[in-house]
């Protein structure tokens, strides 16, 4: 029995009470009904939840797939701005948490990516957000980026489509980052005198400066489900008036129903929409330019 007790039994035990390493990242919780969502299954429903419909971020390369046929796009280069002007400084440095993001983000440069390519069979110039990237916050680089990408749709005569998430400007670069709301502006009302489309899906969240500037002046404002829209939060707005605000206040549902959105689309829904209201905005600027040729 010694040769039972000492051997085969010791064996037997830790065959049964070994335990197995479990992937901490295999399960994501839906944050609007707790449902426990596999993250293959989450990654194939482009991060939306199968129990409630709930849209959770994706990053900027995984919505440029989304949005491109085929999921077939070119990045483009975009400038070098000048890092730091104000050498600004809070718990750490502002290079470093540059250099952190960085990092993190691979090739991003800054909270940003623009690509060209198609969108339902016509040219299109997307920029798409990157709000993990010191949260989406808009600062010299992204005005850069975005007149860039103005820029790039009027050469090419293509769709210019903007698709922010952004907590606003980016208080390390004070009033230089103010300074990119008029610049954005003025860049997207260049696509618009070349009588081309532009459109802005804002999605979860599209706030402060960001909000106050290109971000509300597509031709078309499309939304995705749930999505924070708004210049301030809503508990200082309610602080400043006191009040109790209505529910779902500034979500992209409300704002349909108040006239500040114009369509809200399912994200498996965002590029067959935007290739068709492309085609339906472009027709007659082509129409114009046969009859004067």
């Amino acid at each position: 029995m010694s040769w039972l007790t000492n051997v085969v039994l010791p064996k037997i035990r830790a065959v049964v009470s070994a335990k197995r390493e479990v992937p901490d990242n295999l399960w994501t919780k839906c944050p609007a009904c707790g449902q426990m969502l596999f993250h293959r299954e989450l990654e194939a429903n482009l991060n939306v939840c199968h129990a409630c419909g709930h849209h959770m971020r994706i990053d900027a390369k995984k919505r440029m797939g989304v949005l491109f046929d085929k999921g077939e796009y070119t990045r483009i280069e975009l400038p070098r701005p000048v890092v730091d002007p104000l050498k600004f400084r809070d718990s750490k440095r502002y290079v470093d948490r540059l250099k952190e993001a960085q990092a993190s983000h691979g090739p991003n440069r800054d909270a940003i990516l623009v690509a060209h390519g198609k969108i339902g069979g016509n040219d299109a110039v997307v920029a798409v957000f990157e709000f993990g990237f010191m949260a989406g916050s808009m600062g010299i680089a992204v005005g850069e980026a975005i007149v860039a990408a103005s820029r790039l749709a009027v050469l090419q005569s293509a769709a210019l489509v903007i698709v922010p998430s952004s907590g606003g400007a980016r208080m390390q670069e004070g009033i230089l980052s103010l300074m990119q709301m008029p610049r954005t502006t003025i860049a997207v009302e260049e696509v618009k005198e070349a009588g081309l489309p532009y459109f802005v899906i804002l999605t979860d969240p599209t706030t402060g400066g960001v909000t106050a500037s290109f971000a509300m002046l597509g031709d078309i404002q499309i939304a995705e489900p749930g999505a924070v829209i708004g210049f301030a939060g809503a508990r200082v707005i309610e602080e400043t008036i006191r009040e109790k605000l209505p529910e779902g206040f500034q979500r992209a549902e409300y704002l349909l129903d108040h006239g500040m959105v114009d369509l809200v689309v399912r994200r498996h829904d965002l590029s067959e929409t935007i290739g068709r209201l492309i085609g339906l905005l472009r027709k007659p600027v082509v129409e114009a330019a046969k009859k004067r040729a």
